[in-house]
């Protein structure tokens, strides 16, 4: 019976599964308004209609992070699970109407006085204790409180510490988007820019090959570290966000926890450890533009005509038709002719005028924890 309640818990309220249940590409299965949710929170510029986002879209499962791509009928466009819900009807008939037997655990005993029973609670130790020990024992001096006064408010406080956690996770799986979505970009521009860069040297191949090879391994340097730097910081939050998971399963197992003097000496440590997973204050962050790859932007126009004068001159019948050229020149004007002449023969002479230096290489990298 467990197992199937366990089966029949939605994985983004972590009820019961609420009608009607939509069931998704992935075959998981989902209540439809937190379908509706989860797709707001990660399509929030999407317009909607009486909170309920009409128009198509798109949102990853809870479960296995599969994307869900949704048709102009948004989640109202998802099959609904009929099988789910009469199972769940089926469940609420069969358990939930018959009144449960007692179930009667056992009740630790004090470890000092070992046939008295834990009772009460020292506010002063912060541990559960027996009456015994607050009369003759250790905590005769301690404040004291009845045990299910302070197991009803730690059950308070780890449940809510429970649902931060969740609204957490929401907002670290739209940060692991945005990185996810940084990568296309950062993927997208690189390519952009290599295919500006190449068509800058298509008409300099037979000088600027070795150049054009260089510049391309430049791009594709800053792109691999950007690209490395972004997987390695969604893999940390990856990381981050299994960690989670794992401690707020635990902190659900606590919850069932019938006993409450079980469930507070769990609870503290178990407190603990959310709190230190809920700071996220060690996760880098990527800054605006950090995806721009438009400092390789290139113009040969200047080394285009140097280039070209040269190839000119080298060229026989193009020395030709430049020594027609100045004979005319000479014809018209003697003294501009001297010019050309001497203006082509400091052509001749004059090396390739230098490339511009690429930009140097800026990550744009937020500050790292040395």
């Amino acid at each position: 019976m467990d197992s199937l309640e366990k089966q029949l818990i939605c994985p983004i309220c972590l009820e019961m599964f609420t009608k009607p249940v939509v069931i998704l590409p992935c075959q998981h299965n989902l209540c439809r308004k937190c379908a509706n949710d989860i797709f707001q929170s990660s399509n929030p510029y999407l317009p909607t209609r009486g909170g309920t986002v009409t128009s198509g879209g798109r949102f990853r499962c809870p479960s296995c992070r599969h994307e869900v791509v949704l048709n102009r009928h948004g989640v109202y466009g998802l099959q609904r699970n009929l099988l789910v819900e009469n199972i769940i009807d089926m469940y609420k008939q069969e358990y939930i109407s018959r009144p449960s037997p007692e179930q009667k655990a056992d009740q630790p005993m004090c470890e000092v006085h070992e046939d008295e029973k834990i009772n009460i609670y020292c506010l002063s130790c912060c541990v559960p204790t027996c009456s015994m020990c607050k009369v003759f024992g250790a905590h005769k001096d301690c404040e004291v409180a009845p045990l299910n006064s302070i197991y009803q408010t730690q059950k308070t406080e780890l449940s809510d510490r429970i649902a931060m956690m969740v609204g957490n996770n929401d907002r670290i799986q739209g940060i692991i988007s945005q990185l996810e979505e940084t990568c296309r970009s950062i993927e997208e521009n690189g390519r952009r820019q290599k295919s500006k860069v190449c068509e800058k040297f298509d008409h300099l191949y037979a000088i600027l090959e070795d150049r054009k090879r260089e510049m391309n391994v430049k791009v594709n340097a800053e792109q691999e570290e950007k690209l490395n730097y972004i997987r390695r910081l969604t893999r940390k939050y990856g990381d981050h966000l299994e960690s989670m998971a794992k401690i707020m399963e635990t902190g659900i197992q606590t919850l069932e926890e019938p006993e409450m003097a079980v469930f507070l000496q769990n609870t503290k440590p178990l407190l603990q450890k959310i709190a230190e997973a809920s700071n996220t204050s060690h996760l880098e962050r990527v800054e605006r533009g950090y995806e721009n790859m438009d400092h390789y932007s290139v113009s040969f126009k200047r080394e285009g005509r140097a280039l070209r004068n040269i190839d000119f001159a080298r060229d026989d019948d193009d020395d030709e038709e430049e020594e027609d050229e100045e004979e005319v020149a000479v014809d018209a004007d003697s003294r501009a002719g001297q010019t050309a002449s001497g203006e082509v023969d400091s052509l001749n002479e004059e090396a390739l005028p230098p490339l511009l230096p690429p930009q140097p290489l800026s990550t744009c990298r937020p500050g790292t924890s040395s």
